[in-house]
């Protein structure tokens, strides 16, 4: 998918260019309650965003993140800052496992074995300038949880196929058809958004 599809799902929130996590990082690892305080209450729209990529229930997606948070104040210590945006990127990869992590203990991560034609159906990548990042996002939590799984992981994480074969317990082929497919099926409901848009002739 083109690079604007990839800015508006990755990025729904925009960082305060005079917010700093480190000083904030600093005062939650010494036990400031008002730091800990601070970083969930800038982090948790963006997280919630993460996570609401991989998990469609919104209780769901509450309890997960309630059980990430927990993870990420007990390991704050042992995080490494490497500048900024990494406290952020930190989080998020806890968030992404944790969902995955629920998928599979729940029986949700669920992939369908393509045919060759299947595999192998072609596609135009539309035109998403003109189109919301909230229908985006709402398009891609329709597809089917492997294919959205994969989607997610490969577009917006920047996984490799090895990565996610790795991380999903499935071949690369298998993560590299599913993507295939994934992107047809979301070129299909992009079009079918952008018709209904379209005025009826009369």
């Amino acid at each position: 998918m083109n690079n604007s599809l990839v800015t508006k799902v990755s990025n729904p929130m925009a960082d305060d260019a005079k917010y700093s996590e480190q000083l904030l990082l600093r005062g939650a690892v010494n036990g400031d309650r008002a730091a800990l305080k601070a970083i969930y209450g800038h982090y948790i729209g963006y997280l919630t965003a993460v996570c609401s990529r991989y998990i469609a229930n919104d209780e769901d997606v509450k309890d997960i993140l309630q059980e990430c948070f927990i993870k990420i104040f007990s390991s704050l210590k042992n995080f490494e800052y490497r500048g900024a945006g990494s406290l952020k990127g930190w989080m998020a990869r806890i968030v992404i496992n944790e969902a995955l992590s629920f998928m599979r203990s729940n029986n949700r991560l669920v992939f369908t074995e393509l045919t060759g034609a299947e595999a192998d159906i072609a596609y135009e990548e539309p035109d998403t300038d003109q189109i919301p990042p909230s229908v985006i996002h709402q398009l891609i939590c329709d597809l089917p949880t492997g294919y959205r799984t994969i989607f997610n992981l490969y577009v917006i994480e920047g996984r490799t196929h090895r990565d996610i074969a790795a991380m999903l317990n499935i071949k690369e082929s298998t993560s590299a058809s599913q993507l295939h497919r994934a992107k047809a099926m979301l070129a299909i409901k992009i079009r079918q958004y952008q018709s209904s848009l379209e005025p009826v002739s009369i």
